[in-house]
């Protein structure tokens, strides 16, 4: 239930820092917090699907700077896109922190 919440607040969260980037909100950080919380309430366990989190990471930005072509929502698809990638960094690094405390507890 938790894990539906973080995310539809993401979800909700990076839509407004799309369209409303100067509130004066720490957006960037604010997403990257529930990307820790949501990684860390409900981790990862399947190694592909973590490896799929960390390419998706990576390549996502990239990937969103292509919907600039599209006229008129191009650079909201690409804004919206870039914010849910800090999201995705987040899960991504609680996976890795959780993969890395779960090896030095089986050490």
């Amino acid at each position: 239930m938790l894990g539906k919440i973080l995310i539809y607040g993401s979800v909700i969260i990076a839509a407004l820092a799309t369209v409303a980037p100067d509130l004066g909100v720490p957006f960037a950080l604010v997403l990257v917090v529930l990307g820790l919380v949501s990684g860390f309430v409900a981790p990862i366990t399947d190694v592909t699907t973590r490896i799929a989190y960390y390419v998706l990471a990576v390549a996502l930005p990239g990937i969103a700077d292509q919907a600039d072509a599209i006229p008129v929502v191009g650079m909201y698809v690409n804004g919206f896109l870039d914010q849910m990638a800090v999201v995705i960094a987040g899960v991504a690094i609680a996976s890795v922190l959780l993969a890395l405390m779960g090896q030095l507890r089986d050490a």
